[in-house]
């Protein structure tokens, strides 16, 4: 099913969106996970009503600020979105993952949460790298918010230094745009010589 996709993953305000970007100035093809995981919440935003509250729910949107804040805190709501939530997500990747299949041609999906969760059968894998240190620093700019709400968050998610020794190409972003371009150049050219 996926024998040309490469997962693109990292920690929360590592980059990814970035190095996604600059891999399709490149020409590559591109399957952005949360992005069909919002478009789908708001399809699916009665059900989501249903099952955390309407008021999560306002005009047929989601609510995701106030319902990332109940996940981020509550183990057991979190695991209840995520039933309801990841095989759609995973049923309209690989919809989308099909077509490009069809092409013959290396592409990326952005799936965040591709080692925590081991939903998808995906050999090989770029993992946008931060430190974590400069992590919070990003992520409280970002999202304005203060040093212990970005930790927590950062927390949430499986450590960066492991993902690190799990993929199987690193981007390093610890620095400038312009390093960063080159990280993608040296990353892209190694995936096109497989």
């Amino acid at each position: 099913m996926f024998k040309n996709a490469i997962v693109l993953t990292g920690g929360i305000a590592t980059g990814k969106s970035t190095v996604a970007n600059l891999f399709m100035l490149h020409g590559f093809l591109t399957i952005d996970a949360d992005k069909i995981a919002h478009k789908l919440l708001d399809l699916h935003s009665d059900q989501i009503a249903l099952l955390f509250g309407d008021e999560y729910v306002e005009d047929g949107k989601v609510k995701r600020k106030k319902l990332g804040a109940l996940i981020f805190n509550n183990k057991v709501e979190k695991l209840k979105l995520e039933q309801f939530i990841h095989p759609l997500i995973k049923e309209e990747i690989q919809k989308e993952a099909a077509l490009f299949e069809e092409k013959n041609k290396p592409y990326l999906i952005d799936i965040p949460l591709f080692f925590e969760n081991g939903n998808y059968d995906i050999k090989r894998s770029v993992v946008v790298y931060t430190p974590k240190e400069l992590q919070v620093q990003r992520l409280q700019k970002r999202d304005s918010c203060d040093e212990v709400t970005a930790l927590s968050r950062i927390n949430n998610q499986m450590d960066i230094e492991k993902k690190k020794t799990l993929g199987t190409f690193v981007i390093d972003n610890s620095s400038n745009l312009k390093h960063l371009t080159s990280e993608v150049e040296r990353v892209k050219d190694a995936i096109l010589k497989i």
